[in-house]
């Protein structure tokens, strides 16, 4: 078993951590959850966010002094500076069968925020704040259960990888980087060296479990015009006015998608939405730039391949003008229902036994588990929490909730996957 990694103690002290408050002081899931929440983790997501509340680095410093004090081998991995993924495994004696358990640290923003977003309050049966929902209580869920097994060592439990990925909320390096550990770049981790058999990725479910959700694809689109004194507009050529006629167009596409590509019954069908527009340096001179940034969301099944130049193509063939379109920054493929049906119903049945009888779905938004099936592991989403809450402004998760997916975890990695690893 590999050793624990030495804990970086400068960086435990600036977080305001130890060991001993991770060990002494969280007895429940509610515990870990209040100084999850406490932590602030926002992700900018390309805007101007205060830097004390910046990116994941408390949560990091926080998350290894956890593993540390528990005596689990981790390791913590830099995806970009200042960005890390923390890794920890539990072997269990005999086990080939390993279940890899994925939560994001980061939150989005908290401007317009409601209530106080660190104080993780609780009240009414909630504990609110920002990343309470998602996906701070899908991952103290999944430290509880981590912690449980440890402490435990129940016999025929699989092997279990828990990941605690950066940067979900924006640009998805850290799940990006964390299933190149077993793909394309070996020895970059000794933890997970070999591709695990299954993933199960936190995000608000409400305990049920879904099998399928769509993908996206974000560009930027460009129109170029000449620039001169808004006094005579007929001696430049109008960026945006160009624009105009291409949203326009972009909005024929988006009609055009709804004929075109077949509806998936649990996710529903492809969309296409402009969803920022920004052009123009004085309102006395004509614009000879237009940019706009695109989002469209991919189905289960179609080919990232050709979302890009269908739309292209159709635009080409529509507008007498030149435009260009910036590499995308996010290909995500969707998360098909073809191959995850076994470990679907391995998790349905820990969480009937657990909180009644629940359902596999699927959902219009993307998660890591694009990444993980695209590595070839079948995977599924399962939370605590609803979506309805997550990235709101008086953003909650209800406790109950929290406890039963705690145990649904447990319960998981002690016997659901090992029936699922006999199935299969």
């Amino acid at each position: 078993m590999t050793k624990p990694a030495p804990v970086q103690q400068q960086s435990l002290k600036n977080a305001g951590v130890t060991s001993t408050l991770a060990t002494a002081d969280l007895t429940s899931v509610v515990d870990i959850l209040q100084q999850l929440v406490s932590l602030p983790s926002v992700n900018p997501m390309g805007g101007s966010v205060d830097a004390s509340i910046c990116y994941e680095g408390r949560v990091s410093d926080w998350l290894e002094a956890f593993f540390q004090s528990i005596g689990v081998a981790y390791e913590r991995i830099e995806v970009s500076p200042g960005r890390d993924n923390l890794i920890a495994r539990f072997d269990s004696p005999g086990s080939d069968f390993t279940i890899l358990l994925d939560a994001h640290q980061d939150t989005v923003p908290v401007e317009g925020m409601t209530i106080a977003p660190f104080a993780a309050k609780i009240s009414d049966g909630r504990l609110w704040g920002r990343g309470a929902c998602d996906v701070k209580g899908g991952m103290a869920a999944m430290l509880f259960a981590f912690r449980r097994l440890i402490a435990e060592h129940p016999s025929g439990a699989a092997n279990v990888v828990l990941s605690c990925t950066c940067d979900e909320e924006a640009t998805i390096t850290g799940i990006t980087d964390l299933v190149s550990y077993w793909s394309t770049n070996h020895g970059r981790s000794k933890l997970l060296q070999k591709k695990p058999d299954v993933a199960v990725i936190a995000e608000p479910t409400e305990l049920d479990v879904v099998v399928a959700h769509r993908g996206v694809t974000r560009f930027k689109i460009r129109t170029k015009g000449r620039a001169c004194h808004s006094s005579d507009p007929t001696q430049g050529i109008n960026a945006i006015y160009r624009m105009a006629k291409l949203v326009s167009a972009l909005q024929d596409y988006s009609d055009h998608l709804i004929q075109t590509v077949k509806v998936h019954p649990l996710c529903g069908g492809a969309t296409l939405s402009v969803g920022k527009i920004s052009g123009g340096m004085s309102v006395n001179i004509v614009p000879d730039e237009c940019v706009i940034e695109v989002d469209r969301r991919v189905t289960p099944g179609e080919n990232l391949q050709g979302i890009v130049s269908d739309i292209h193509a159709f635009l080409a063939d529509r507008l007498d003008f030149e435009f260009e379109f910036d590499q995308p920054w996010i290909e995500c493929a969707a998360l098909a229902d073809a191959d995850n049906a076994e470990l679907a119903n391995a998790v349905l049945a820990c969480v009937t036994a657990v909180d009644g009888p629940h359902n596999a779905i699927g959902v219009p938004y993307g998660t890591n588990a694009t990444r993980t099936c695209g590595a070839g592991v079948p995977s599924v989403v399962f939370g605590p929490g609803s979506i309805q809450q997550a990235h709101t402004r008086d953003e909650f998760i209800d406790i109950g909730q929290l406890e039963n997916a705690a145990e649904v975890y447990f319960q998981l990695c002690k016997d659901g996957c090992k029936r699922f690893s006999r199935n299969s």
